[in-house]
Parts: structure tokens; sequence; C-alpha cells
């Protein structure tokens, strides 16, 4: 860092596990200037000294943040979206299953569109999404991503209904359909569903597949493309935040990732 940079403004929209753990990990040419929970009487442990706290999106703009990044999950995408990118501002989004219905996607991108704003969606607990998005240039015919969990990570979710969660003897594929339809029914633990299919071949036409399996330690993706670049297989198990159990760790690493290469001089 140069002594005399400027440092990036950036406004935390929640302050989970995620936006904590990303919180401690920024560059330190990064300065959060404000932080977005649902309510002021909920005790907010270690909030940055930098940082206002505020609680609706009419106070965002006053904090002249250079950037907002969401991790707050899907309902406050749009709200908060439509405040930072009205006012000209980059939005980041974690809670990629908010695009699961297309009229909130084209209200965000119309809005950044009028404002010469970004609306970043950032890869999430998914790898592979880069040479995606790349493949898409020269065609993809066709995309799967499998969500592969642990029966118990899909408990208190449609899948219940499904199939027998707790009698499972093997790899079980309880759901299949396209990523709007599985980001809709399963928005916490199939949010990225809808990363996969943005950045390929488009959420109707993009196959998610979700599997409990008893054998499973870890929640694993695995994306499958075919198409006129070759072929792309990727796989990633992804180990929890410490923080929560239920938050995949590279959640948070690949937020921090988006945020500092918005402030650095080396983007990777």
């Amino acid at each position: 860092m140069v002594a005399d940079s400027i440092p990036l403004r950036v406004a935390l929209i929640g302050w989970g596990a995620i936006g904590q753990t990303a919180a401690n990990l920024f560059d330190d040419n990064i300065e959060i200037v404000a932080v977005a929970v649902r309510g002021e009487s909920a005790k907010r442990p270690a909030i940055p000294k930098t940082a206002k706290l505020i609680t609706d999106p009419s106070e965002l703009a006053a904090t002249a943040p250079d950037v907002v990044a969401e991790a707050a999950g899907r309902d406050s995408v749009v709200p908060w979206g439509t405040a930072s990118l009205g006012a000209g501002i980059d939005f980041v989004v974690s809670s990629v299953s908010a695009f699961a219905y297309r009229a909130a996607l084209e209200r965000l991108s119309g809005l950044a569109a009028a404002t010469n704003a970004k609306l970043i969606i950032q890869p999430g607990a998914l790898a592979g999404v880069e040479a995606l998005a790349a493949a898409r240039l020269m065609g993809l015919e066709a995309v799967e991503h499998r969500i592969i969990k642990p029966p118990r990570a899909w408990a208190g979710t449609p899948a219940e209904t499904l199939c027998q969660l707790d009698t499972l003897a093997a790899a079980t594929t309880f759901y299949t359909a396209d990523a709007a339809q599985t980001a809709a029914a399963f928005p916490k633990n199939a949010n990225v569903a809808m990363t996969s299919a943005l950045a390929g071949i488009g959420p109707e036409a993009t196959t998610i597949k979700l599997i409990a399996d008893p054998a499973a330690s870890t929640n694993r993706h695995e994306l499958s493309a075919y198409g006129a670049f070759g072929t792309l297989d990727v796989a990633i198990a992804n180990s929890p935040l410490p923080a929560n159990p239920k938050t995949s760790a590279l959640a948070a690493l690949s937020l921090v990732r988006s945020i500092n290469n918005s402030a650095g001089a080396l983007v990777i």
C-alpha cells in the first residue's frame, strides 16, 4: 500500500458471519464506512470504529461509500441494491438467489446501466465461475451444477418431503430443475445455483441437481459444461466458516477477493 493512497470506502450490508469475516480480511487500504443491520436494538459485536450503523437504505448514500457489499440474505438485495445503484455506487451481491426472480435482476441491471455503476455477482462458494463465463463467449451447449451435502444439511428444506433424509444409505438425487426454480425453492442451500446460471447459459437452461449423501462430510459443488471451447469439470468441497457452520468459508473469502480487487492495483 502506498502511504498516501486513498482508501476504498466500503459499506457492508449485513453483519453476520460473512460480513464479520470479510471485515477482518480486507486489505489495509479498505475503510468500512457503514454497516447495515435490520435493527439498532440488536447487539452488533465488533463493528469497526470507522463505520456508521445504519438500518434503512435511505441512509446509505450519506455515508459516501465507493462500493456496497451485500451479505445479508436475498431479501436485502433489491432494497439495498436500489439505494446503491440508484446513487451510482457499485453493488456486490452475495445472495444471488434473489435473481431467481427475473424482475429483481432486470431492476438492478437497469439501474446500474442508467447510473454507470456496476452490479457485481461474486462467486461465493463456487469454483470455476470465471472459466464458465469465458467459455460462454464461444458458445455453451449444456451446463449442469450438482450440489451435494450431508443429509443433515438439507434439514428444514423441501428436501424433507422429497426423500427420507434420516434413512438414506447412499447418495440420492432428490431434486432436479432449472436454476431459477431451484434457487427459489432452496434460497439458502442452493444460492449459487443462480451464480452458475448467470455466468453460463441462463437460469432456464442450466440444470441443477440437489443430492443428499450420507457419506459426505462437506458441502460439495460439481460444475460440468461443454461447448465449442471444450469441456469443463470443476469440483470443490467447502469447509464451513468457524463462526457459522451453515456457511461455507469460501463464500466469505470470495467476497473479500471481490472487494480487495476493487481496491488493488493488481487484479487476479
